[in-house]
């Protein structure tokens, strides 16, 4: 939504405020239709230099379903320009679709990875409720395939993401080694970010301490803050100890790596074992759901990663 002056003038004030690394990683996102992807020349020009798309299909059928407005036609296009103008780039999908079987899944995830180039974001279908999806859904008006066959589809996607290169380094992102996202990154190891936009939320330690930040929402009542106080921060709150270590419990098991025992310890200034229910933990590693192979990575296993939120409840202290 914004235009490449605009990003440009963004990014040449962050440039001017900030020390800023020589191989610095600047995403914008965007919707793959014909009139963004033909901007993507002047973005490259204002600084961009990885691009993610929100593609979520390979056919019109299902992207009408989702509610997209771009077409497969469309997507494929902008995939293409995108690769032309940005040496990194990301494109996303959602399996588990109304409807689709593991074999038509199997089909469109090869046909992603022949035009990926070393970052794909692969997403299950979830259900929200409080969405137009969800009153459908509750209508029978959406079928969606049930929780043995899209853990089958989860498995799929790992297994044959790695055969071709594209190792799962968090539980829906795939990546050539070296192509990780940096700035979601930057999030599931729970390093400082700032949020500045509208509704943006951030981390930022000063002094020692770490504030969570929430900037506001509506984008006038933003703009109005931000001229006349120079900026629309809403919350500033300390974190406790306590909430920093959920947060990066909660955060790092996302990753496939999961969470280094003395990273945790370094920054929270306590063992990672203070926050868990160690009972529950060792049973879990004995049912194959976190991985008991390196005591200094606390880690789940492929087969828990996508149990994420049950396995949180049952472990947290």
């Amino acid at each position: 939504m914004m235009s490449a002056g605009t990003v440009e003038a963004v990014i040449n004030r962050l440039i001017k405020n900030f020390t800023v690394s020589d191989d610095i990683e600047i995403t914008l996102e965007a919707n793959p239709t014909s009139v963004e992807a033909a901007k993507f020349s002047d973005f490259s020009k204002a600084g961009i230099n990885r691009v993610s798309l929100g593609i979520q299909a390979l056919n019109d059928q299902d992207l009408k379903a989702l509610g997209r407005e771009h077409s497969a036609a469309e997507a494929i296009a902008a995939i293409e320009i995108s690769q032309k103008y940005f040496k990194r780039s990301n494109f996303d999908l959602i399996y588990a679709r109304m409807g689709q079987t593991t074999a038509e899944w199997e089909k469109e995830l090869m046909k992603a990875i022949k035009m990926a180039n070393g970052h794909l974001s692969l997403y299950q279908l979830t259900i929200e409720k409080g969405t137009p999806f969800y009153g459908r859904w509750r209508q029978g008006e959406l079928v969606i395939p049930d929780e043995d066959l899209s853990a089958e589809m989860y498995a799929l996607t790992n297994h044959i993401c790695a055969e071709n290169n594209y190792p799962a380094y968090e539980i829906s992102n795939y990546a050539r080694p070296g192509e990780e996202s940096r700035h979601n990154l930057c999030y599931w190891t729970y390093q400082d970010y700032i949020g500045v936009g509208a509704g943006a939320h951030g981390r930022i330690t000063v002094k020692g301490e770490t504030y969570a930040t929430e900037q506001n929402k509506k984008p006038e009542t933003w703009l109005k803050s931000v001229l006349s106080r120079g900026h629309a921060t809403k919350i500033s709150d300390p974190l406790s100890r306590t909430m920093m270590a959920e947060e990066m419990i909660m955060m790092g098991l996302r990753l496939t790596k999961g969470i280094d025992t003395k990273v945790f310890e370094k920054r929270i200034g306590l063992a990672l074992d203070t926050f868990i229910q160690k009972e529950r933990a060792e049973l879990l590693k004995a049912q194959g759901f976190l991985s008991a192979e390196n005591s200094d990575l606390f880690q789940l296993t492929e087969k828990g990663r996508p149990l994420l939120n049950q396995i949180l409840g049952q472990i947290l202290v």
